[in-house]
């Protein structure tokens, strides 16, 4: 298995890749194909793809900021059974973020996800077993991300302004002691990364705007 990056809309692989995310995902999760040109080509976001005798078995994309020196998990799919497809994906990303921290100087402070939480969320996932939200909320729990203990909401990326619920914001910190982080990481973590979203939600707005008024917040299990 190979684990090659993407940079181009052009590349054949994201075809597949696009595929994956459309099949997998709701709608308002995924961003329209022609969009992506300026994504793939941010060299500040990484997508990669599994891929075994020529074919996406696998996806993920994160990004990494350097000034806070976390990572955040954009979205993981495993796209076929039974090739460890979800090991694969997690190892080769968290050496690669690992080499990114370590050329800033420093170790890995943890990296965020937002994770579905399956008593909240029905769809089918494309019908692939490993994306169950059960499945995958008992794994990236086995991984060490934990829940940031306020309720959350995020701006639908299809733009239409509409807040989508039914997920966590989670967080995995490189020190698997840590038991709250700042509030200011997570506002500005969140304002840096929706940035790119005109359209937001006063539900997202107010949230933020709470987050800013707190110090910390609690790392709660999965």
């Amino acid at each position: 298995m190979e684990y090659s990056r993407i940079t181009s809309v052009a590349d054949p692989l994201f075809r597949q890749v696009h595929n994956l995310l459309s099949e997998v995902f709701p709608p308002e999760e995924v961003l329209e194909y022609s969009l992506w040109k300026e994504p793939l080509e941010d060299p500040g976001i990484r997508v990669f793809a599994a891929v075994h005798e020529g074919l996406v078995v696998g996806t993920t994309e994160y990004r990494y900021y350097s000034d806070w020196n976390v990572a955040m998990t954009d979205f993981t799919i495993i796209g076929r059974e039974g090739l460890g497809v979800g090991r694969f994906l997690a190892q080769h990303r968290l050496k690669d973020l690992q080499k990114l921290a370590a050329d800033n100087g420093k170790e890995l402070f943890g990296m965020f996800a937002e994770i579905y939480d399956p008593y909240r969320v029905e769809h089918a996932f494309g019908g692939i077993k490993p994306m169950d939200p059960f499945v995958r909320r008992e794994v990236l729990s086995h991984l060490g991300y934990k829940r940031l203990d306020f309720p959350y909401v995020h701006p639908s990326w299809q733009g239409d302004g509409e807040a989508v619920a039914g997920l966590d914001l989670c967080f995995m910190p490189g020190d698997e002691n840590l038991e709250q982080i700042e509030a200011a990481l997570v506002a500005g973590f969140l304002t840096r990364y929706y940035a790119v979203l005109a359209d937001k939600p006063e539900a997202w707005t107010s949230m933020v705007e709470q987050l800013k008024g707190r110090d910390t917040v609690a790392l709660l299990p999965l």
